[in-house]
């Protein structure tokens, strides 16, 4: 079942990688807790089918990155980025698309926060197998805010512009 605006997001582990160790990170993969990095804060998180694919190359994570300062004056404490990519994976897309210092780059490697979240799906057909389905949220303290989830094939509702229009001041 698909989470609801009003509940709690579910806690799962994601995975960021560092280029080089500092604020207590280690060189490469690192695990984090969706409900650590989530409480007292005011995070927008969008999911997208997979790094390095087409939409989510030339729209949605440059969107995100261009507009970051617009979200930050909204009151937003960080943007992530949630792909059911390993963390490795993650970390060279966050390289190609200079998104260091704007958006977080999570992977969610065995889908577990994008099946909690019940915002699988299933592109094995297409060789891609599980991956997320196309969305952005808004997270207070971990409770969902807002939810945008596309229609299969749409970049409508997900993107920074339209999440911008739909955050509350």
């Amino acid at each position: 079942m698909t989470i609801k605006v009003g509940e709690r997001v579910p806690d799962a582990t994601l995975y960021e990688f560092f280029e080089e160790a500092s604020g207590g990170c280690a060189l490469g993969p690192n695990a984090f807790s969706v409900a650590e990095l989530t409480a007292g804060r005011r995070i927008v998180v969008f999911g997208l089918p997979g790094a390095f694919t087409p939409t989510c190359s030339a729209k949605h994570v440059p969107g995100y990155v261009e507009h970051i300062q617009a979200f930050r004056d909204k009151g937003i404490d960080e943007v992530w980025c949630v792909s059911v990519n390993d963390a490795f994976v993650m970390g060279a897309w966050a390289r190609d698309q200079g998104s260091a210092g704007a958006v977080r780059m999570f992977g969610d490697g065995a889908a577990e926060f994008t099946r909690k979240l019940g915002l699988d799906q299933d592109l094995s057909a297409r060789g891609m197998g599980v991956r997320s389905q196309r969305y952005a949220m808004l997270l207070e303290n971990g409770v969902v805010k807002l939810l945008h989830v596309e229609a299969p094939g749409k970049f409508e509702v997900s993107d920074a512009e339209s999440m911008l229009k739909a955050l509350p001041a």
